[in-house]
């Protein structure tokens, strides 16, 4: 089932406009716009990876969620994307003697007493870093659905396990939830194989820009190719979808990040499937009209010039782990 987006019916901010999957449009129907994805939630209006930035992208009406995870020296499994919790969080106050101050350093209640969200913005004081239990029920009262990272996972042997047991508690291995709610991808291989061996109903996406001799094997394990913007062209998405993924529908590229509505354009016309977006309604509203964005479709006035170098300083170091892993073992075993 391809990640399409339905017509969106409008309501109010707190999300009646949610989008709906459907399976593609038949053979020569206009093709329908890449589907957002809220790149660690709502990050630009949010801090990242918090609850705060789900219900941004409530409000705004995305269906789709990003987030990373990762495990903490106890074994619970927290939602963060950098291996430390220096840039994220006043890890450096609470516990100064502690550098560099590693998720896999601290316990899951150390992590809890954390302030995740005065970094971003004032009005976030008290965000906390969620548990991955707690970002599912959170996505199960917002009815939104989850584009999982598997982050790092050289530093968490078996985190595959322990992410596929979380999810099954949680109800999301049920039907309804593989085939149109869940995506589980990583920048590892070896990650993306495992958790098909575990789950093969699940489905999983790769992190990365494989070259096209390489894309039938990575066809044999994954559903989805997802490279970063800068490195696409409209001749590798036709390559991409031009192979069968693992289960037999054709392989689909989710890009990032982009944040803004010309570069929305430039991808949307060149076929990706999915978006991921620190702002998810520029890219919605770029790609819905040849128009483009209206006034104040941009990263908010309130989020300064330091934050969005935060949040490119993150983007580069996805950017560099993708470079690391193609540069490595990408389809050892």
């Amino acid at each position: 089932m391809s990640l399409r987006p339905a017509p969106v019916v409008t309501g109010s901010l707190a999300g009646l406009c949610a989008l709906a999957l459907t399976v593609s449009p038949a053979h020569g129907a206009p093709p329908e716009p890449p589907v957002p994805v809220a790149h660690r939630g709502a990050s630009g209006y949010a801090p990242e990876n918090t609850l705060a930035a789900v219900d941004a992208a409530r409000e705004l009406g995305v269906q789709w969620v990003e987030n990373d995870v990762q495990r903490t020296r106890d074994g619970e499994l927290v939602v963060m994307h950098d291996a430390t919790l220096g840039r994220t969080t006043d890890v450096e106050e609470v516990f100064p003697d502690r550098a560099p101050w590693r998720v896999a350093d601290f316990t899951a209640a150390e992590i809890a007493r954390l302030d995740a969200g005065s970094w971003f913005d004032p009005r976030y004081a008290g965000e906390r870093v969620p548990t991955l239990e707690q970002f599912l029920r959170r996505l199960n009262l917002t009815r939104q659905n989850l584009l999982l990272e598997i982050k790092r996972p050289e530093l968490y042997p078996g985190i595959e396990a322990d992410i596929l047991r979380e999810l099954r508690s949680e109800g999301w291995l049920d039907r309804r939830h593989v085939r149109s709610k869940l995506v589980i991808q990583s920048f590892g291989a070896d990650s993306v194989r495992a958790v098909h061996e575990q789950a093969p109903a699940v489905r999983t996406g790769f992190l990365g820009t494989p070259k096209p001799a390489e894309l039938p094997e990575y066809a044999r394990f994954t559903d989805q190719i997802n490279p970063p913007h800068t490195t696409l062209s409209e001749e590798y998405v036709r390559q991409v979808h031009a192979l069968k993924g693992v289960h037999g529908e054709p392989l689909e590229v989710f890009t990032w990040t982009v944040n803004d509505a010309e570069t929305a354009r430039r991808v949307a016309g060149m076929g990706v499937d999915g978006i991921i977006s620190n702002v998810p309604d520029v890219v919605r509203d770029a790609v819905a009209s040849p128009a483009g964005p209206g006034p104040g479709s941009s990263v908010p006035g309130e989020t300064g010039d330091t934050d969005r170098d935060a949040y490119r300083d993150a983007d580069r170091e996805d950017a560099l782990g993708e470079a690391r892993e193609e540069a490595g073992t990408l389809l050892a075993g």
